[in-house]
């Protein structure tokens, strides 16, 4: 090989290093998040222990665009509160939020049903659902006083690129007017589902701070090498992006605590990859006494 050719492979070896580095997500996190509300179960925050070491995000579930009325509609983007509003008041976030500084606070869009049927991502226009939405979420927002936003339409009678603009859109507007700090999406593996969110992460992933994989919507039985390898493929199709590690505490699928999920913790500590773990959710945890909330925030608190 000649001095040219080896100072060029040298180059592009030292580029694809630099470039490698840059696309990768930052290390460990200490940032455990749970949603909480959407089964009215009388869960309060002050209920969930955390812990003083442990960055703390209570996502309340969900604000939803669709009519109130016996048989919902939707409503272009007009989100109202659908979470549990007597015991998850503005007044109880402002409470826990002065009580323990290292908590903070966000609501979820869409979910998976309203009343026993799916909720559908269904707007009329890009620009008439983004304006609508950015509307009504500033209002609940700052009635709130929250922190962020996280997104978890589940089914779509719209294109993955009309979803990718009215979302990414939305974060954008969100951000630049300081209604919010931060955003994450909540996809999980499905052939119907993946193609809307990976299209919003190829064109808006920089407005996107944290991904909520639903690690638990896969098949129940999940193994640790069959785990690490979802997260290896996920981190993949999220490249650069904070990928958290999930498990459901309502007899969901995935990998669960008492099949090795902490374990598989531990490999991503030491990979640097971890980072961070979240809860579906705080409603089905109370009747073990949020035991796994516990844990996982213990864990979180030794790296």
């Amino acid at each position: 090989m000649t001095f040219y050719k080896l100072s060029l492979h040298l180059l592009l070896t030292i580029l694809y290093v630099m470039l490698s580095s840059t696309l990768a997500a930052p290390g460990n996190s200490k940032l455990f998040r749970e949603y909480i509300g959407a089964e009215d179960k009388g869960v309060t925050f002050s209920d969930i222990p955390t812990h003083s070491e442990v960055e703390v995000h209570f996502i309340l579930s969900f604000a939803i665009d669709y009519t109130s009325s016996f048989y919902p509609s939707p409503t272009n983007g007009a989100f109202r509160v659908y979470w549990d509003e007597q015991n998850l008041t503005p007044s109880h976030v402002k409470s826990i939020k002065a009580q323990r500084s290292n908590i903070k606070v966000a609501m979820s869009l869409g979910g998976d049903t309203i009343k026993d049927q799916y909720v559908y991502f269904s707007p009329e226009s890009i620009n008439s659902w983004v304006r609508n939405a950015f509307y009504s979420i500033t209002e609940i927002a700052r009635l709130y006083d929250l922190d962020g936003i996280d997104i978890d339409y589940e089914h779509f009678k719209t294109d993955p690129n009309t979803f990718a603009e009215c979302i990414g859109k939305l974060l954008f507007y969100l951000k630049q007017h300081g209604v919010v700090k931060f955003a994450s999406i909540a996809p999980y593996d499905d052939d119907s589902l993946q193609p809307h969110y990976l299209a919003l992460w190829r064109k808006y992933g920089h407005l996107i701070d944290y991904v909520n994989f639903q690690f638990y919507a896969y098949k129940n039985g999940t193994t640790i090498s069959e785990f690490m390898n979802y997260f290896d493929a996920q981190s993949s199709n999220y490249r650069g992006g904070k990928v958290l590690v999930s498990f459901g505490t309502d007899g969901s699928g995935g990998l669960s605590p008492q099949n090795g999920f902490f374990e598989a913790c531990s490999k991503l500590k030491r990979e640097h990859k971890l980072h961070g773990i979240f809860i579906w959710s705080a409603d089905d945890s109370r009747k073990d006494g949020f035991r796994y909330e516990k844990e996982s925030q213990n864990f979180l608190a030794t790296l």
